[in-house]
């Protein structure tokens, strides 16, 4: 694989739901890409398709609550969405809520990223720049950790290896 298909590869895998730069970056650097250029190509990449989940999903999901086969799923979505916006509000506050959309996108664990706190930023009607700077930073900060992680463990194995 030459290095732009494998510069290609990593900036469509952090596009991708669930996936997005937290396993993008790990296959950059177990293909030995540098760090800094794959850490460019996976925030582009993840950052992408935020203004289009910001203005779409929502309103796909609430277009898909009452149809046959998909209306069960996307009222749950919706609902969690709402239960959780709720919850964040209460807790943070209209102040907070910048930065904890910040910190639910920048701590790579499941089920959080860009997809999911710019539904959620949707949902709470945060507005667009807000929402996308917050989603941007927490970008940045996810694509950082999974950076420093990823490196030790391949460094590590390196020197297990080696």
């Amino acid at each position: 694989m030459n290095t732009l298909t494998k510069y290609l590869f990593i900036f469509f895998i952090s596009m991708v739901p669930l996936i997005e730069l937290r396993g993008a970056i790990p296959f950059a650097v177990g293909m030995g890409l540098p760090l800094i250029q794959s850490y460019i190509v996976c925030i582009i990449g993840n950052m992408l398709p935020v203004p289009v989940i910001y203005f779409f999903a929502r309103k796909v999901l609430e277009w898909g609550k009452d149809k046959k086969y998909i209306g069960r799923f996307f009222s749950f979505c919706l609902e969690k969405g709402n239960k959780g916006g709720q919850k964040l509000l209460e807790k943070a506050g209209d102040k907070g809520t910048f930065l904890a959309l910040l910190l639910f996108v920048g701590i790579p664990i499941p089920g959080t990223g860009a997809w999911t706190g710019t539904l959620a930023a949707s949902i709470l009607n945060m507005g667009f720049k807000k929402s996308v700077a917050a989603v941007m930073l927490g970008v940045l900060l996810a694509g950082i950790i999974m950076l420093v992680a990823s490196a030790a463990v391949a460094g590590g194995f390196n020197a297990i290896v080696n």
